[in-house]
């Protein structure tokens, strides 16, 4: 990110300005482009001279008080930017698509139970068997495909063994995930293909569940163990009648659960990854750190990594009524009801004024000024088991000797729609291994 050095100079400003005022659609062009190729700089520039950024589409909000109280009013700025596609999606209200309803609040209370803390250390047991059986396969190829070799095969089995949700197979599994993913969170322009495709997508998900659903119940009337998995859990869990969940919402929470998980986890391990692989002195640091028996110590590498390159940097609200942001400061700033708000965890987290030498790579950051798994109404009800799989099937990877990154184009990220990574191949052991 070299580009970074060149944050205070005004360009970005100036520039979009001047395309502002000649083109409208090629200002919003140049805003896309930079948030993916140069957002450090871009983030940079607009903290300091524009923090509450206006634009004809939309308004991105970039510091780090203004950005947690963003997420912190659900009431006022809510998820109706995205969540009518997951509804169309899974075919039904789910908690992720509604802000502060009695559904809301039961359904995610539910998910936090079953999705245990106390279930850490035999997901992280899990993950780190897995990795070791993909880089096992991949040593002696002196090279591994990271993202589908590596991470996306963790999180399909975290899906199945965990979640009780392997899909008719992985594949399946990751192709109806991606589509809904895409619709709900990259497809602003709105194009009807990819959300037909989602539409689709999820119909074929949630018609499966019903039916593992249905096999879970008779088999717990024939008197079958149940497995040990989320899935099971639910089934299995009895309410009193004014909180019980039925069948509908049972499946939705599946449908939700790789949703919320496939595609960020292991966006976040690729991320992390890179951004070690970037600093030779941390990467050392990090590899003597992931030895340790403590994995917190390892852990926080992860954390400072995935901060230089966080994989959701945006987050969508739209405002339902006129708020006053930082009222009472004097960057009172009015925000109109019908605004599209693009609220920035990944500028929120360069922001000096709340974190401490931003540009300096410190693992000893407290937990706090990290907003990976959002904040407020909406944070991740994984988080749990979210950070300890993110941060093991990393921690497998660095234990292996001479992992580095390959010369591009070969060791570049390549990403769908400019997010999602898609190929991300690194070498392994000795250089001379490798064909």
């Amino acid at each position: 990110m070299g580009a970074v050095d060149q944050a205070t100079t005004g360009g970005h400003l100036a520039r979009y300005d001047e395309a502002l005022a000649r083109d409208p659609m090629s200002a919003f062009g140049l805003v896309r482009e930079w948030m993916r190729t140069d957002w450090r700089a871009l983030f940079a520039e607009l903290r300091e001279r524009r923090p509450v950024f206006v634009t004809p589409a939309f308004t991105v909000v970039t510091r780090f008080a203004d950005v947690v109280e963003v997420l912190s009013h659900e009431e006022v700025f809510t998820v109706r930017a995205f969540g009518p596609r997951l509804e169309a999606a899974l075919d039904g209200p789910f908690m992720l698509s509604r802000d502060a309803t009695p559904m809301n609040w039961r359904e995610k209370g539910l998910m936090q139970v079953m999705l245990a803390p106390g279930d850490v250390a035999a997901v992280r047991e899990l993950v780190g068997r897995v990795a070791d059986e993909a880089l096992d396969a991949a040593v002696a190829r002196g090279r591994v495909e990271a993202v589908h070799e590596l991470f996306r095969h963790v999180a399909l089995e975290v899906c199945a063994r965990y979640f009780g949700f392997p899909g008719p197979d992985p594949q399946t599994l990751s192709r109806w995930t991606r589509a809904v993913v895409t619709d709900g969170f990259a497809n602003f322009q709105g194009d009807p293909e990819i959300q037909a495709a989602s539409v689709a997508a999820g119909a074929e998900m949630t018609a499966h569940l019903r039916d593992r659903l249905a096999e879970r119940r008779a088999a717990l009337r024939a008197g079958q163990d149940p497995p040990d998995d989320v899935f099971a859990r639910l089934v299995g869990t009895a309410l009193p009648a004014a909180t019980a969940v039925d069948d509908e919402r049972i499946v939705a929470n599946m449908a939700g659960l790789p949703l919320g998980f496939v595609e960020s986890g292991p966006g976040a391990m690729v991320e992390a990854v890179e951004q070690l692989l970037l600093r030779p002195a941390v990467l050392a640091e990090a590899v003597e750190a992931a030895a340790d028996p403590d994995p917190a110590r390892f852990d926080a590498y992860v954390w400072e990594a995935l901060r230089f390159n966080p994989f959701f940097k945006l987050l969508p609200r739209l405002c339902e009524r006129d708020h006053v942001l930082a009222a009472g400061t004097p960057r009172r700033t009015v925000i109109p009801a019908g605004t599209f708000v693009l609220a920035a965890p990944a500028s929120a987290m360069f922001d000096a004024d709340v974190v401490t030498e931003p540009e300096e790579f410190r693992p000893d950051r407290p937990g706090h000024h990290r907003l990976f798994f959002g904040h407020g109404h909406h944070a991740c009800l994984g988080v749990h088991p979210a950070r300890a799989i993110v941060c093991e099937a990393v921690r497998r990877l660095l234990l292996r000797p001479g992992v580095r990154l390959l010369p591009p184009p070969e060791g570049e990220v390549v990403r769908s729609h400019g997010i999602f990574p898609d190929r991300f191949v690194l070498g392994l052991g000795q250089e001379g291994g490798e064909r």
